[in-house]
């Protein structure tokens, strides 16, 4: 098994937030350029991963929540602005109305730069919609401007990923964007953003984006992705993961059982890997 450093956490304490267990992120925030090439994501060691595990949905929430906070008002302090890349799905919505719970002067939201890992190509009213998502659960009630808002452009999966990248490198300047924080959920099937299992995009080492054809079943299938160069670059990745089905799934990743075909065993951030768990998703399956 991969060597994990493990915290369970009690309800009382995923209520009151990361300073309940003496972890302050702040030192763990280095400085470091906006950028780079993203080549050391390619080959460096497996990050040892935390595990943050709750009773619950809403515990493993407001665990996540309070680590993100701290890490931004970490990021703000030493660089001046941070970077996120939100999670699409369902997986995210307790986080963010956790987020907004806190209230806006949890975080400087105003030295946020935002961004997507993945978008279904559906109008942003429309109900698939991540961005959407966002704006109504998260980005709306936090006073978070348009500007600080990188969206995935409407149209064709092809050439909204193309412009999508050019929006990214326009913001973030040449090379892999050095994002402090990529959200993820995950799949039963291990896909994490639009990155699923058996897809040669997965392999991508160029690119900043892709477009994708979902597997049969899903809702929507034409999407925009980020790929793992950009996802392994981060400072930070944050999975959330809640649920019996998704078992299998989380420990296959953190495992690191079949990683050679399963995207999120496949991420390996340049810095911190955490897992946010309820109870039922880090049961063994």
């Amino acid at each position: 098994m991969k060597k994990c450093t493990t915290l369970i956490v009690p309800r009382r304490a995923a209520e009151e937030g990361h300073h309940a267990f003496g972890i302050d992120l702040r030192r763990r925030v280095t400085v470091e350029g906006a950028i780079d090439d993203g080549s050391a994501a390619m080959s460096r060691p497996d990050p040892t991963p935390e595990l943050h595990v709750a009773a619950d949905p809403p515990g493993a929430a407001a665990v996540a929540a309070a680590e993100v906070i701290a890490l931004l008002v970490a990021a703000v302090g030493v660089r001046g602005r941070a970077g996120i890349a939100l999670s699409g799905g369902n997986t995210p919505r307790l986080l963010y109305r956790r987020l907004v719970a806190l209230g806006r002067g949890a975080a400087p939201w105003d030295r946020v730069t935002f961004c997507f890992g993945d978008e279904r190509c559906v109008p942003q009213d429309h109900v698939e919609s991540n961005a959407g998502l966002a704006w109504r659960e998260l980005l709306l009630p936090l006073g978070v401007t348009p500007a600080q808002v990188i969206t995935v452009p409407a149209g064709l999966a092809s050439d909204a990923a193309q412009r999508y990248e050019a929006l990214l490198r326009e913001r973030f300047g040449p090379g892999v964007p050095r994002l402090d924080l990529v959200l993820l959920g995950i799949g039963t099937d291990g896909h994490v953003a639009s990155l699923f299992p058996g897809d040669p995009i997965v392999d991508e080492k160029i690119s900043l984006t892709h477009a994708v054809s979902a597997p049969p079943g899903h809702a929507i299938r034409q999407r925009v992705t980020l790929t793992l160069p950009v996802i392994n670059n981060a400072r930070a990745v944050f999975f959330l993961a809640t649920g019996a089905e998704k078992q299998g799934a989380v420990a296959e990743a953190i495992d690191g059982v079949g990683a050679s075909r399963s995207p999120a065993g496949r991420v390996r951030p340049d810095g911190r890997l955490a897992w946010f768990l309820d109870a039922s998703a880090a049961a063994t399956p």
